[in-house]
């Protein structure tokens, strides 16, 4: 029940977003759609001021949502720091990239974009970089390949109500921390997001759109442990673009 009601508050959030986009600009735009659109509600994104930045901590997960190049990482967090107006991001954990149903997740499916994280954390984009759902081998292989090591690990609630004590063990050895989450098994699909963008600009062929990624984040003040803000990224493109 709690996914369900999370994917229909995630749906209102894209269509409110493109309803409000689409009604400030000019209709021919609208009707020719390029390759590449930015869509954004500006009210809506609070930048963070510079002078408050060290009292935030700024947090994000990453979803990759269709089949995509490992680039799909850096073009999340450059935007990411863009939107919120900071250099870094104090943490981005990564949720399993999608695979082929009944194969299941390897260390193979993870290196690209545990790479091109590592290469984010060398050149101070990101500060911290974290896993999701991966059980106690998948996050020990990944641990003794990478250079930059996970810092943590989510766990779903859905898939358990008390930590598997292998995993458990081997986070503690290694100081990784285990956090929990609800997060549905597909955030958002390439069917959901066709629906949403064509209810809310008819005149738009939504079957030729394909989302790309996700990014959810967060806002904290440190000091008091409350969110300040938070929101989404999201990016799509044309097929064949």
């Amino acid at each position: 029940m709690f996914q369900n009601v999370f994917l229909l508050q995630l749906r209102d959030c894209i269509q409110k977003t493109l309803n409000e986009w689409s009604s400030q600009i000019n209709p021919d735009l609208v009707r020719e759609f390029p390759d590449v659109l930015e869509c954004t509600v500006s009210h809506a994104v609070e930048k963070i001021n510079p002078d408050e930045r060290e009292e935030m901590k700024v947090s994000a997960k990453l979803f990759i949502v269709g089949s995509n190049s490992s680039s799909s990482t850096r073009s999340a967090v450059d935007m990411a720091c863009s939107v919120l107006g900071v250099a870094q991001l104090d943490s981005v954990i990564i949720a399993s990239p999608p695979i082929e149903d009944g194969v299941n997740l390897s260390l193979e499916h993870l290196q690209p974009y545990w790479e091109e994280l590592e290469n984010l954390v060398q050149s101070k984009k990101i500060v911290a970089i974290g896993t999701s759902d991966l059980d106690k081998t998948q996050l020990e292989q990944l641990y003794q390949w990478a250079q930059v090591k996970p810092n943590s690990n989510q766990v779903n609630l859905a898939s358990c109500c008390v930590m598997p004590p292998d995993l458990t063990a081997f986070a503690k050895q290694f100081d990784i921390q285990l956090l929990t989450h609800n997060d549905p098994k597909e955030l958002l699909s390439e069917a959901s997001f066709q629906e949403a963008l064509q209810e809310s600009i008819p005149d738009i062929q939504a079957q030729e759109w394909v989302p790309l990624w996700l990014l959810r984040y967060s806002v904290i003040v440190k000091s008091r442990g409350i969110i300040k803000s938070k929101g989404y990224i999201l990016q799509a493109k044309r097929r064949g673009s």
